[in-house]
């Protein structure tokens, strides 16, 4: 991410001193803040319990803060800007048929496209381009009950995609996909990125946050760490308090530093390593 001086600085998202509450269930964030940066790639990693889902919600207007203020793009998110916000910032959920609402494939990636008054050409050409980013063309014509879980996920997402966002959750989008579509969907997210989109990955996969500009922790409704991507990740304790787990080749990389078995170059190499996982 290019990063803008002084006073062009702008931030995408402004999150102040949330709270959010359920009635039976208690306190589910507590005096989070935190900015987005427009064409950041921020990573939200945590445990279940953490947060995640909720915070991703309070962000597209679908639950209301207890305390404290959403900023998009300058505008305080609220009952009369909600709207404009969410055509703004795009979310595809962990499940799918939370999101469908047309008769077929074709017709769900339209829905948005239509809400946004987009020209019946554009349309068209929208839904073919994005139904071949996520491999599902062939599909146009099925109906959603149809697909497998991982197809219908391919299909929440295209319909995001191609309303063409500033902004894009993906909350814990890849969870139903198997390996190879996880790291074409991480592929996309990534190109989309840096094409200029804001991006926001929810997950508790530490796989997910590797290519991101920087991650957030978040532990039982609080921030516990913010920083850069290889800082957090390289933060065992940061990590191990929030019942997550280093990668692989970084939890081989500190092992072999309390071994005292240190090179640079075998440094560098396991963190490539951890970038491919």
């Amino acid at each position: 991410m290019d990063t803008l001086l002084g006073d062009d600085i702008l931030d995408m998202i402004e999150i102040k001193n949330l709270g959010f509450s359920y009635q039976e269930d208690g306190v589910a964030l507590s005096d989070v803040s935190f900015n987005v940066e427009k064409g950041e790639w921020l990573t939200i990693l945590g445990h279940n319990g953490s947060g995640k889902s909720t915070l991703s919600k309070l962000l597209v207007g679908l639950l209301r803060p207890s305390s404290g203020t959403i900023t998009v793009d300058g505008q305080v998110l609220g009952e009369e800007s909600v709207y404009d916000i969410r055509k703004k910032i795009g979310i595809v959920f962990q499940n799918p048929d939370n999101q469908f609402v047309g008769v077929t494939v074709k017709d769900d990636i339209a829905f948005g496209l239509e809400n946004l008054q987009i020209p019946r050409d554009e349309m068209v050409k929208r839904i073919d381009e994005y139904a071949n980013r996520v491999d599902m063309a062939d599909f146009l014509e099925k109906e959603p009950q149809a697909l497998s879980g991982g197809q219908k996920q391919r299909v929440a997402i295209a319909g995001i995609l191609a309303m063409k966002t500033d902004v894009i959750i993906f909350d814990e989008a890849t969870s139903m996909l198997d390996p190879k579509g996880r790291k074409t969907i991480l592929k996309y997210i990534q190109k989309l990125n840096e094409e200029g989109v804001t991006v926001i990955t929810i997950t508790h996969d530490m796989r997910e946050s590797v290519l991101s500009d920087r991650i957030l922790v978040l532990k039982n409704g609080e921030v516990l760490k913010i920083g850069p991507t290889k800082d957090i990740l390289l933060d065992k304790e940061t990590l191990e308090s929030s019942n997550l787990e280093l990668l692989l080749p970084l939890e081989v990389m500190h092992t072999l530093e309390q071994k005292n078995i240190t090179h640079p170059k075998l440094k560098e190499f396991l963190w490539q390593l951890s970038l491919n996982t």
